[in-house]
């Protein structure tokens, strides 16, 4: 019982850093698209300052906890794709000093150079997070020992011998850059005021036709490549929950969008993401890493849990530790709720 509930605790950290650094990803994405001038930039990391270096906290405690509950997915994960990791930090790095350097000099080229690499690195970092999201539908050719090893690429097909980028993975990893560009620009909208919410609103009703579409293609790829997916469904319909609200996610933002409701449009681009998730974690379960081409070789919520004993002790640390964090998120967001206003300099 306990690895299921870690299972589970796992995926909800996942799921909830998706969902807030997911905006803030979102909102460099279309940072140039929807901002022209200095100040309308400003406006939109405006809309971000206050949480964006918060919800990487939601990162940071996932892999820990990733690696309290499962070590051996721990230590697979990130030797296997050692070198997109590496290559994420250094997005993950840009990005961040990017936001902290463009105000330092008042230059007209400083600032421009600045603000595309944060628009870089937060659409890099989407679209590597997908393709490893697609990894782990896929499986990996894990060997004996648990161990494997994936170049980035070799014959771009999902065969017995994969790289980290094929077909099906930028598949997925372009789903997610839409999927988070829609996700921010709702954001945007629903935060600032004027040219700035008004262009946001229009990337955000144009990236939902990308997303829409992408959804259907990677839903049928998925249960194409990874059979499991159908066995879980067939066995368990009741998981037919976690994909309708997907779509009820899906179908609500259009919706909202229409009627001019950005919160709600907003709050229904976040039920999409959980949906979408929890479908691929009900899916992959009790998988946490599919072996290819052998799947009794994979990585399992028994075969790779750590030991009961740590696991009740963990439980009991994390339960407050959550609620603590919790708490904190709830008072962050009520305290710089509202439409962003601007001071003189800065954002």
């Amino acid at each position: 019982m306990l690895p299921v509930i870690w299972f589970w605790i796992v995926a909800v950290m996942v799921a909830v850093y998706v969902v807030l650094d997911g905006f803030d990803l979102g909102a460099g994405i279309v940072h140039l698209g929807v901002a022209k001038t200095d100040r309308e930039r400003r406006a939109v990391l405006r809309s971000i300052g206050p949480v964006w270096d918060g919800n990487e906290v939601w990162l940071l405690a996932a892999g820990g906890t990733l690696y309290f509950a499962f070590p051996p997915l721990y230590a697979a994960g990130f030797s296997g794709f050692y070198l997109p990791l590496m290559i994420l930090l250094w997005l993950l790095i840009l990005r961040g000093i990017s936001v902290e350097f463009r105000n330092h000099l008042d230059n007209g080229v400083w600032k421009p150079l600045w603000d595309v690499v944060f628009c870089l690195a937060s659409g890099l970092v989407a679209i590597f997070f997908g393709a490893a999201l697609g990894n782990v539908v896929r499986g990996v050719p894990l060997d004996q020992n648990g161990d494997f090893f994936l170049p980035l690429w070799t014959n771009w097909l999902p065969g017995p011998h994969p790289g980290i980028l094929d077909w099906y993975t930028v598949l997925v990893g372009a789903l997610a850059f839409l999927t988070l560009a829609q996700h921010g620009a709702l954001w945007v909208a629903y935060k600032t005021e004027d040219s700035v919410h008004l262009r946001a609103r229009h990337v955000a009703r144009m990236a939902w036709i990308g997303v829409a579409i992408l959804t259907v293609a990677v839903t049928i790829a998925s249960f194409s490549i990874q059979p499991h997916l159908r066995e879980s469904f067939a066995a368990a319909p009741a998981g037919f929950l976690f994909p309708a609200l997907a779509l009820v996610g899906l179908l609500g933002i259009r919706i909202m969008i229409t009627r001019g409701d950005e919160m709600k449009a907003f709050l229904s681009s976040c039920l999409f993401i959980l949906g979408m998730l929890t479908s691929v974690v009900f899916g992959v379960f009790p998988m946490v890493l599919p072996a290819i081409p052998d799947s009794a070789l994979s990585l399992t919520i028994h075969n790779a849990s750590a030991p009961t004993y740590g696991l009740e002790v963990g439980l009991k640390w994390f339960v407050p530790g959550f609620l603590l964090a919790t708490a904190y998120f709830v008072f962050l967001y009520r305290r710089f709720a509202g439409k962003v206003r601007l001071e003189d300099g800065g954002y």
